[in-house]
């Protein structure tokens, strides 16, 4: 069976889609932590995180870097923190979140965003991606 992250690369399931390649889609959380807080998944099902064939780990840092220039761009921010957590969906995921210091930089802050603040972060970031 498909996992939601699946669904969401097959377009079976709407998301804010950033950015993608062969290897990697990237979209933005509807539950950020904070404003632009966004996803790289794998377009293969692999649980965790570290199963994940050693292509796939070191092409993922690569694939993330001009989203998260972009990010950094798009949204005040300090920096971009990454984060690998891996239970919410039971497929491999990453986690680029704006972040302004680490107390805020915890899934304790996520809440659902409107789709019009999504829509207005999404544009904001697609503005700082480079045309692929």
């Amino acid at each position: 069976m498909s996992t939601l992250f699946t669904k969401i690369i097959n377009q079976e399931i709407p998301s804010y889609k950033l950015y993608e390649d062969e290897l990697f889609y990237s979209f933005l959380d509807i539950r950020p932590i904070s404003e632009g807080h966004s996803l790289v998944i794998p377009k293969i099902e692999v649980d965790h995180f570290f199963d994940l064939p050693d292509e796939y780990l070191s092409k993922m840092m690569i694939f993330s870097r001009p989203l998260v220039k972009a990010i950094e761009r798009a949204i005040p921010c300090l920096r971009v923190g990454l984060l690998v957590a891996g239970l919410e969906v039971p497929h491999a995921h990453l986690h680029c979140v704006p972040i302004q210091d680490m107390k805020r930089f915890s899934f304790a802050f996520a809440k659902e965003a409107s789709s019009e603040q999504l829509e207005r972060v999404h544009q904001q970031i697609l503005n700082e991606l480079p045309a692929t």
